[in-house]
């Protein structure tokens, strides 16, 4: 049936009210210095979705507004470099389609709540929903929570204080509860043309709480006396070329030199980034190499942490464990993406295999039951078929049989999990260290946002990070979010400070899960009684 022209014009007005919360979202994260444009980006998109009866056409605004969204944010993951890799740039083109998809859960169970609790109710209820999305997101197999609501504010120092309580998704809420509140302001304005000013000053309450908080927790921050002076080694390799057979030995000459130059100004620890060299250093094949790397962190007396491939051979196939690969000889084999931790005087190399890969980039989802699907699948740099660590292992510098710091070794993604980072906090870390690789996507704002994300682990914890990156950016975060010292992207540089050492855990890192699980135990409950109510009135129905 074709649409009358009041129709028409209502369509293009919800299109462009779509399209403004789309963009004010995206705009709101990093590297655009913006972040208080997501404390209004919902309205626009509120507005039209509280008029939406059916469930179909809810959702597909909600496509078409998050689409803009993640267009905005999450354009550079395919790369889209001269080198870059043609399953990469496939993979970038249909994230960009699909992740827009997932929101769905939101506006569905926004739906079911509205005809179960009313519009009034169901507003309130939409920022749980949100967060239990965000959540839900993050434990699958095709996790990718980087657009979590709450990671479009480290810019903005005061507000993210109260992270070491609620965390990123208690700013995800926060940051919708302020929407919703000024939305309501706006709507009975339009309305009733008078001023509600109920709404705005409960809008009002919520950030002025938030700020006031900020401004305490810094005012009355105090250094701990304790702390370590670290060279971070920014080599500024192309990552599509390392991989090369033949250029180990260049490769090596570049990072011992590097870390010569940070030695001389005083640092005690030394962190390459990830996969710093592109063989499986400890396979037994390289000892040349490995006797090198142990002669010079004893030479110096320093401690040599890094990124780098690792794998365990498994001879006797009994021995294997399931998710075992195998060599084309028939030996079977696990390789992780790992950290390994050299200590002068010392033959033992403590190791940590990553746990939280990138979806495809580095392990295929649903591989462990749909094999074939990792010989469809596949990078051609040949590192999508990591398995998966075992244990969050705090490496410990271990000085004459004394530890002087317990550190936790983050590999790339995972510092995007707010929950697995407080993890190693639990575990006694007293320091977050994050190797990684972000050269794959050029010069965007994947870098840039992946950097500002460690300053909300950074707050949550009130631990100081610092990030060996291997082509930027490579930085140093304070307990307080804030970056002491940085590198530019693609440079070959060598950043030496002292980092800050706190100790002690915050009520966030105690208590991870409080505002995920009771997002989402109201999603549960809310769809529990959708259907029960269904069920209820068909039976009336009947009868």
């Amino acid at each position: 049936m074709p649409l009358t022209p009041d129709q028409k014009k209502e369509r293009n007005k919800d299109l462009l009210l779509g399209l403004l919360s789309g963009v004010l979202l995206g705009l709101s994260y990093p590297p655009i210095p913006f972040p208080f444009l997501s404390l209004f980006a919902f309205i626009p998109f509120l507005f039209v979705i509280e008029k939406r009866e059916s469930l179909l056409s809810l959702n597909r605004f909600t496509y078409y507004t998050l689409f803009f969204f993640n267009l905005i944010t999450l354009y550079w993951v395919g790369s889209w470099t001269k080198e870059a890799d043609t399953f990469l740039m496939i993979s970038g083109a249909v994230l960009l389609f699909f992740n827009p998809l997932f929101y769905l859960v939101v506006t569905t169970l926004y739906h079911f709540s509205k005809r179960s609790f009313g519009k009034r109710t169901a507003l309130f209820l939409f920022p749980f929903y949100w967060v239990s999305f965000e959540f839900l997101y993050s434990l699958t197999d095709l996790r990718f929570p980087w657009l979590t609501l709450g990671n479009s504010t480290p810019y903005f120092k005061l507000f993210i204080q109260i992270a070491d309580i609620v965390g990123v998704y208690g700013l995800s809420l926060i940051i919708l509860f302020i929407n919703i509140f000024l939305y309501l302001f706006v709507k009975e304005f339009r309305s009733k043309k008078k001023l509600n000013y109920k709404y705005l000053s409960s809008a009002l309450i919520i950030f002025l709480v938030v700020i006031i908080y900020g401004l305490i927790r810094i005012n009355s921050f105090t250094e701990p006396a304790k702390k370590i002076k670290v060279g971070l080694i920014q080599p500024d390799l192309n990552p599509w070329s390392k991989w090369q057979n033949g250029n180990l030995d260049s490769q090596l000459d570049i990072y011992i030199k590097m870390s010569e130059e940070a030695i001389r100004k005083g640092a005690k620890l030394i962190v390459w980034p990830e996969s710093a060299l592109p063989v499986y250093l400890l396979s037994g094949n390289y000892d040349y190499e490995v006797n090198r790397i142990y002669r010079f962190v004893t030479s110096y007396n320093i401690f040599l942490m890094t990124g780098m491939p690792d794998v365990n051979f498994y001879f006797n196939k009994s021995e294997a464990p399931k998710e075992a690969k195998e060599t084309k000889s028939g030996i079977s084999y696990t390789s992780y993406n790992s950290i390994l931790l050299f200590t002068p005087y010392s033959p033992k190399v403590e190791k940590y295999g990553k746990i939280k890969l990138v979806p495809f980039g580095e392990h295929v989802p649903f591989v462990e039951s749909l094999p074939f699907l990792g010989d469809f699948i596949k990078w051609e740099v040949g590192i999508s078929s990591w398995n998966v660590g075992k244990d969050q292992v705090v490496l410990d510098l271990n000085e004459e049989n004394n530890s002087i710091l317990k550190i936790a070794g983050v590999i790339c993604i995972e510092s995007i999990y707010p929950e697995f980072v407080a993890g190693f906090i639990q575990k006694g870390a007293d320091l977050i260290t994050v190797v990684t690789n972000d050269s794959w996507y050029g010069y965007s704002s994947g870098p840039f946002q992946h950097k500002e994300i460690s300053v909300l682990r950074a707050v949550e914890n009130r631990r100081s990070v610092i990030r060996a990156a291997n082509g930027g950016i490579s930085c140093i975060i304070d307990p307080l979010g804030n970056t002491i010292a940085s590198t530019i992207l693609f440079t070959r540089d060598v950043l030496v400070g002292d980092v800050m050492i706190k100790e002690g855990q915050t009520f966030y890192t105690r208590f991870p899960w409080i505002f995920p699980l009771t997002s989402s135990f109201i999603s549960i409950v809310t769809i529990l009684f959708f259907i029960i109510k269904k069920i209820s009135t068909n039976k009336n129905k009947q009868s």
